[in-house]
């Protein structure tokens, strides 16, 4: 054994022991991390014992808009469930006994840290990991936040064992494998971007129609049009084709569409009663929104703004959108009306209803299901209908789908219903609905 290889493996035995010093002795060596740390110390010692040790990165691509869509919830307090959630699903796998370590580890996603034994065929054993582990997360994801349209994006990289420093190790693998899921993502990027485009140059929406019910007299007092993206695809639900449109900022594209398409509806059925269309703050508080608008009415003569209610969606923030209050008040001077959407559905609808003072407001179905069976969620009814009140605002209650929630609602002579119950969505033609 020559002199040169005896070194080497003695400045690495010197460097390692640093590690296992007593806390008093390392004044003088001061590491960046301490063996107490799980992802060091758990990696180390799988190094050690000869097996290979892969840093899996899990990129949520549209992590930081979910991160707004929480709100008060902390990305912390998501990563933690997220982390939890990963954590049991490999316990649950075959795979459990090769995790290491599920850390936040110099990303905004998920480090997963996996031991391999070197008789195993490493790449294919990972491939196949992450194809029996990703759909349950993916499912997992879906269930915890349905309205959040997401995907994760994963990229894998090997620890090397000889190369610097234990923490340079990991940190160089974690990064290799986060510059490949960035990679994934990009690429996936561009593919909605052309996507998206695709679909607004060639206009390929329809817009469906869902009565709103007057509760005193039965009859139809509105319209409420909805959006359904390219036929026979994944886009035709609406939830993805704006989930979409908002991650590529095609968003006030898609929805000017929408605003066109609806006008032209209106004139070719003749239809004269009022119409409500759903419409982010990021398109209401755009610049460019009035004058688009205004020319659009210039275009379709026969759309009179009285008629048109511009429902705003309480799940989205109004704050730091320059325009935003402007514009509303320039459309109510052109008569056009103002609706709070989703109100109860999450943490800013008192606020957004104060700062508006919508004409409209409509409660989220998930105050109004199941109603007939639950004390509380009716004093939440009463108390936005005193809210309403106070704001001069007409109460549209949303998503009834059972006789008994209808008889809550007349039992506090709430205004307007939508719902199942009375119609599902169809197609607009001459003044009735052709019900799908």
């Amino acid at each position: 054994m020559n002199r040169g290889f005896m070194e080497k493996h003695y400045r690495r035995i010197k460097k390692w022991s640093k590690l296992f010093y007593p806390q008093h002795k390392l004044k003088y060596y001061p590491p960046k991390f301490v063996l107490r740390d799980p992802v060091l110390e758990r990696v180390y010692f799988a190094l050690s014992g000869g097996q290979q040790v892969a840093a899996i990165v899990i990129s949520i691509s549209n992590l930081r808009e979910l991160s707004q869509q929480l709100e008060s919830r902390q990305l912390s307090d998501y990563k933690s469930e997220l982390k939890a959630a990963f954590k049991e699903i490999f316990d649950e796998s075959n795979y459990k006994d090769d995790l290491l370590v599920v850390h936040d580890y110099y990303s905004e996603g998920l480090t997963v840290f996996i031991k391999i034994n070197d008789d195993k065929q490493s790449v294919v054993h990972i491939e196949s990991l992450l194809r029996t582990l990703t759909p349950k997360l993916e499912r997992w994801m879906y269930t915890k936040y349905p309205y959040f349209q997401h995907s994760f994006e994963i990229g894998y990289m090997f620890v090397e064992r000889d190369v610097g420093t234990i923490q340079d190790a990991l940190y160089a693998a974690q990064q290799q494998a986060v510059a490949m899921a960035e990679k994934r993502i990009q690429s996936r990027y561009i593919e909605t971007l052309l996507e998206m485009r695709d679909i607004i140059q060639k206009r390929e929406i329809k817009l469906l129609a869902q009565p709103i019910i007057d509760l005193t007299t039965k009859q139809i007092r509105a319209w409420e049009f909805l959006t359904r993206g390219p036929e026979n695809t994944s886009l035709e639900n609406p939830l993805q084709l704006f989930s979409l449109a908002r991650q590529s900022n095609l968003i006030y594209d898609l929805e000017l569409l929408v605003l066109e398409k609806a006008f032209q509806l209106i004139e070719r059925v003749g239809c004269k009663d009022d119409v409500f269309l759903n419409f982010t703050p990021i398109t209401l508080g755009n610049k460019r929104f009035i004058p688009a608008l205004s020319n659009l009415l210039e275009r379709y003569e026969e759309i009179l703004p009285n008629k048109m209610i511009f429902e705003v969606t309480e799940r989205d923030s109004i704050e730091g959108l320059t325009f935003f209050q402007d514009n509303i008040k320039q459309l109510r001077k052109m008569g056009f009306r103002i609706a709070v959407d989703d109100t109860g559905a999450g943490y800013s609808s008192l606020h957004t209803i104060s700062e508006l003072l919508p004409d409209i407001i409509k409660i989220d179905r998930s105050v109004i299901q199941d109603i007939d069976t639950n004390r509380v969620k009716e004093s939440m009814l009463k108390g936005l209908i005193l809210i309403a009140k106070e704001t001069g605002s007409l109460v549209v209650a949303e998503g009834i789908e059972k006789k008994e929630e209808a008889d809550v609602l007349m039992r506090n002579q709430v205004d307007l219903a939508q719902g199942y119950f009375y119609a599902k969505p169809g197609t607009l033609e001459k003044g009735r609905v052709a019900l799908l």
